[in-house]
């Protein structure tokens, strides 16, 4: 597996932003860190010389290396040559396994969200369950990777997920049948009204080309004219980060997207309108974004960037909270590091690290019946140990301290299928779009 093929591929933001490390721009380690240096190397001659049992040297250096990432932040890690082919596969969007986006949580294994039509998504695993075992066998405290590795196989296979849902007091086992993952990065759908629906599942390759298409397919259907169109970003757990600039760049004219600034002046960048396409292409067309917890990181770009420059209402629930640029920077041609390098913000300078986007029209999930339980335990990017700190120090509770009962949000799951209403969140973003009309939703917005 060699780096090269994934440095020249587009930058991702959930996983890695790829930019190459020149070596003469390494810094020099300070002569005052030499004292530590020494006890990490007289550690290593203990354990050589004493432990019970003779260890690897190979070993040891990934412990340290591994444990020195573990202390920054969790979304650093060090890359092996089978970790390298799972991110060029991921980045293909085409894999055999159950379809899962996971993270580790404190040693456990814990899903930020199940991707669209995969196996996972089918058999009910939902965002924020804990997967505990497989197979009967405790994960608890494996590496994530590891984790990863015995959830993937062989396309028509099964494994046994044990699963700890919040707001449920038992466990849940739950077998899913693995599958070939081939994404389909994007979907749309005609409705009543000529509304059309765009519903982008992950941040792949060419996503920006595809929505447009996707666009020019739903007005040819329409019979030239859309009234409203209705981006899902929901469950997305991100990607590339030229295809986020890219998506949002069909929908902008004018001003930045999105910038990113790190701890030096050749990480700052800023990514403009126009840049990718020219003119807009559902122009004068009202637009609603969905969002919910589990829109990250490439997700909250695009929301960010229509949200500041009111060319979208945001409709859903606050998105996840991941505002970090993940770097590749390699090591040897065949293991690197994916290293926090920078932290992203949207064109009104809005870091969305821990906060999230907070949508302009709140509006829950109804038709979910363990809607209320499961959002006591949410899990997002401020849940997670060691996560970055929002500069402006942003609490939870304050961001969701309303808890007054909205009288349009009444409606129990029952009374909901009783309707044939089986998602409520785009439900309600149709009705708006078919009511609301052009001038009157954009006048929202301002």
């Amino acid at each position: 597996m060699k780096i090269a093929p994934l440095m020249r591929s587009a930058a991702l933001v959930t996983a890695v932003a790829m930019l190459p490390l020149a070596t003469a721009g390494l810094a020099a380690v300070d002569a005052r860190s030499a004292p530590q240096f020494g006890k990490l190397f007289a550690t290593y001659q203990r354990i050589k010389a004493s432990y019970v049992e003779e260890v690897d040297d190979e070993v040891l250096v990934r412990g340290a290396i591994d444990g020195m990432l573990a202390a920054l932040d969790p979304h650093s890690s060090y890359l092996d040559v089978s970790d390298l082919e799972r991110l060029e596969t991921l980045m293909d969007g085409n894999y055999q396994g159950l379809g899962l986006s996971v993270t580790s949580d404190d040693g456990a294994v814990k899903v930020i969200s199940p991707m669209r039509g995969s196996p996972a998504e089918k058999a009910g695993v939902k965002a924020g369950d804990f997967v505990t075992h497989l197979d009967g066998k405790l994960i608890y405290g494996l590496e994530l990777d590891e984790a990863v590795a015995q959830m993937r196989g062989p396309a028509g296979t099964s494994i046994r997920l044990t699963i700890f849902r919040p707001g449920r007091d038992e466990p849940l086992d739950i077998t899913v049948v693995r599958g070939v993952i081939e994404l389909q990065p994007v979907t749309s759908e005609l409705q009543q009204g000529k509304i059309g629906v765009v519903t982008v599942n992950e941040f792949s390759r060419d996503v920006g080309e595809d929505v447009r298409s996707e666009v020019r397919k739903l007005r040819r259907e329409a019979g030239g004219t859309l009234k409203g169109l209705l981006l899902d970003l929901r469950s997305n757990p991100g990607g590339s980060l030229d295809e986020a600039v890219a998506l949002s760049d069909l929908f902008l004219t004018d001003g930045d997207i999105v910038s990113q600034r790190g701890r030096v002046k050749s990480e700052n960048i800023y990514y403009r309108s126009e840049s990718v396409y020219r003119g807009e292409a559902a122009p004068g067309v009202p637009m609603v974004v969905l969002i919910d917890a589990g829109s990250a990181s490439a997700s909250e770009i695009v929301a960010g960037a229509l949200q500041d420059h009111k060319r979208a209402l945001i409709m859903g629930e606050r998105s996840f909270g991941k505002g970090s640029v993940q770097t590749l920077l390699p090591l040897t041609q065949d293991s690197a590091l994916k290293l926090t390098t920078a932290r992203y913000f949207t064109p009104s300078g809005r870091s969305v690290q821990e906060g999230g986007i907070e949508p302009d029209i709140a509006v829950p999930q109804l038709s979910d019946p363990d809607r209320a339980k499961r959002a006591k335990l949410r899990y997002r990017e401020s849940d997670l140990r060691g996560h970055l700190v929002n500069e402006i120090n942003l609490d939870d509770k304050e961001l969701e301290g309303d808890t007054k009962e909205d009288p349009r949000f009444t409606a129990t799951p029952e009374e909901l299928e009783k309707q044939g209403i089986k998602d409520f969140q785009l439900h309600y973003a149709l009705e708006t779009l078919r009511r609301a009309g052009g001038t009157a939703l954009m006048a929202q917005r301002r």
